[in-house]
């Protein structure tokens, strides 16, 4: 049985964005999308609920998953859908969705906002122990943000942007590899490769000799890096790009204009916190576009 694509849901502009993503990676990869609603003040399945002060919230979750699925369908009619209500706090409930789901999709505010259930600890909890790969979507990305411009306005009639990944060289990812000339695969869009090197701090300039060798490093290393995976892909179109700086700073910045960023964080026990590592961690706050977020050892 296919895995479904899983949606956390809470009423917000950001969840509405990510149900309405998750759609549409749903339909290309071919999958049910599944719709849940997570609250730890559920009344027990088949309780009957007298108290108005216990029935309004029960109602108001119903009524989000009924409003959202109904767009969904209006918009995309040929879509499996389903949903349902998680008598559970929404971190323990996404965390044991993502057990048995291809892939997980919420939304984020990123930097700077307080409001919505999803956009803070949530989402980076889940970022960090989800099982499955996790993306994130803000309110903004929308349907015709996923293509470029075409005829002077944005909208469908453009190619889709490309997908970014984002590559480390030390610790070389697989998984995260794979995910990411798949996902360019099914939107028929190129792949931008993005490596970001720099010659270690130490006492003294660094000269230019020094530099133009660590350049020439990165680069061979990254071709070396991507070459099986462009075999194994050989209609993904792959550009690399090599940047001088921390990834920190200049992985955000190199991906701009994709439209998806792709990123490993390592595999670590649920008890070690909500900690993705510091370029995640940058991406989720920092890039307009959707970030998937795949573990890897």
């Amino acid at each position: 049985m296919a895995k479904p694509i899983v949606v956390g849901v809470d009423g917000s502009r950001e969840s509405s964005a990510a149900a309405h993503w998750a759609a549409r990676e749903a339909l290309r990869r071919g999958l049910p999308l599944r719709l849940v609603h997570a609250w730890e003040g559920l009344p027990e399945p088949g309780t009957q609920v007298r108290l108005p002060e216990l029935s309004a919230p029960q109602y108001r979750a119903r009524g989000v998953l009924r409003s959202v699925s109904a767009g969904l369908l209006g918009g995309y009619p040929t879509l499996s859908v389903s949903t349902e209500q998680v008598k559970n706090s929404p971190v323990p409930a996404l965390l044991a969705e993502s057990a048995s789901a291809e892939l997980l999709v919420l939304g984020s505010q990123g930097l700077g906002s307080v409001s919505g259930v999803l956009a803070g600890s949530v989402a980076l909890a889940a970022a960090a122990h989800a099982a499955c790969p996790l993306v994130l979507v803000r309110a903004a990305f929308t349907r015709d943000s996923e293509h470029l411009s075409f005829g002077g306005a944005a909208g469908t009639c453009g190619p889709l942007r490309d997908v970014a990944l984002a590559v480390d060289l030390r610790q070389p990812s697989g998984a995260v590899t794979e995910f990411a000339f798949h996902a360019a695969e099914l939107w028929n869009a190129p792949l931008r490769v993005v490596h970001a090197w720099h010659v270690p701090l130490r006492k003294g300039l660094v000269g230019r000799d020094e530099r133009a060798a660590a350049k020439e490093c990165a680069e061979t290393g990254l071709a070396a890096a991507l070459s099986a995976w462009r075999a194994t892909f050989p209609k993904v179109p792959v550009r690399e790009v090599v940047v001088e700086g921390r990834p920190v700073h200049h992985v955000p910045r190199a991906a701009a204009g994709a439209g998806l960023l792709v990123v490993g964080r390592r595999s670590r026990p649920a008890a070690l916190g909500p900690h993705t590592g510091a370029v995640t961690h940058a991406v989720i706050h920092h890039v307009g576009c959707p970030v998937a977020v795949v573990a890897h050892e």
